[in-house]
């Protein structure tokens, strides 16, 4: 098992920036790749940016391409977001996800075994 939690979330206006982290415990030797989705009301759950844990390879969601960053730090099991020129339509609650059994990042929300809480992010215009 692996469980991750999030922090960072709350209250920015359009153009600023938050950066969100997740911290994970467990087997997170058994992790091949990390990523955050986002979820806003009345939507479905969206892949917003993933990193292979090994040789931190990194991909985007064209949305946010440009101005998010994510990092890691494998020997602290932290994975970071960094939020720049945010937009009110990146208002959701963020989760970080870790994946097990693929050997690429993916965007399907099924392919991840392991969920955190969520953390709020708010735009405000």
């Amino acid at each position: 098992q692996v469980q991750l939690v999030e922090s960072g979330g709350g209250l920015v206006q359009a153009g600023g920036s938050l950066r969100l982290s997740c911290a994970a415990s467990g087997r997170t030797f058994s992790m091949n790749a990390m990523a955050w989705f986002r979820q806003a009301p009345g939507k479905e759950r969206e892949f917003v940016a993933g990193i292979r844990w090994r040789g931190g390879s990194t991909y985007y969601a064209d949305s946010v391409k440009g101005r998010f960053i994510i990092s890691g730090e494998n020997a602290k099991n932290t994975v970071s977001l960094q939020m720049n020129s945010l937009k009110p339509e990146d208002t959701a609650v963020y989760y970080c996800a870790a994946d097990r059994h693929n050997s690429a990042v993916v965007a399907a929300a099924w392919d991840y075994d392991y969920w955190g809480q969520g953390t709020q992010v708010t735009v405000s215009s």
